[in-house]
């Protein structure tokens, strides 16, 4: 997966609180590989009518080049099923933007190059009122930028370099591989019992 510093896209909104994990991506598209690509079973039953067509009026079907979602609390609660990051980057999209996020979503989402920006509640409904608009996404700064709305994001630190570098966890405990080496040699001198004959 390819880093990332700054992003600009089209943003939308999905002003729906505790869209979980189930309604990004049903459990029905679980045996799909993934090398067919899970896009277009993102919020599957959201984005249909009981004819199963696409309804018109569902932002994600509106603006299908959105690389931004404002959405509302609680993004990604429920399971831990990665699929539904995969459904999220496999539509395009690069970052979603919410006042909170279940955490396993938010571990995920950054493993797969997707941004989790924490923004508070006031700042989310800012930006929601600006879309659908071009917002600009400053990574190292953690900045959102969208019309005449600044708002700063949250994220921590391990989060924002896996994301700018495009690591996962085992990338970024590679990095530490000087570190590592030392720390070992230093151990098995100062503590030789604790290593196997």
């Amino acid at each position: 997966m390819a880093g990332w510093t700054h992003h600009d896209g089209q943003a939308i909104s999905l002003p729906l609180d505790n869209v979980d994990t189930d309604q990004l991506i049903p459990a029905r598209f679980m045996s799909i590989p993934r090398a067919q690509g899970y896009g277009g079973h993102l919020l599957y039953d959201l984005r249909r009518d009981e004819a199963g067509d696409l309804r018109s009026d569902f932002p994600v079907n509106r603006w299908p080049n959105a690389s931004i979602l404002i959405a509302g609390r609680n993004f990604g609660c429920g399971s831990s099923r990665e699929a539904a990051v995969y459904a999220l980057v496999d539509a395009g999209f690069r970052a979603v933007i919410a006042p909170g996020f279940g955490d396993i979503f938010a571990g995920n989402a950054v493993n797969n190059g997707l941004l989790p920006a924490q923004v508070e509640t006031d700042m989310v409904a800012a930006l929601t009122a600006a879309t659908p608009g071009t917002a600009q996404i400053d990574l190292e700064n953690r900045r959102i930028v969208m019309g005449d709305v600044q708002a700063e994001f949250a994220l921590g630190d391990a989060a924002r370099t896996k994301l700018i570098n495009g690591w996962d966890d085992i990338d970024l405990t590679r990095a530490e591989a000087e570190r590592i080496t030392a720390y070992r040699a230093t151990r098995a001198q100062s503590a030789p019992w604790v290593w196997p004959g």
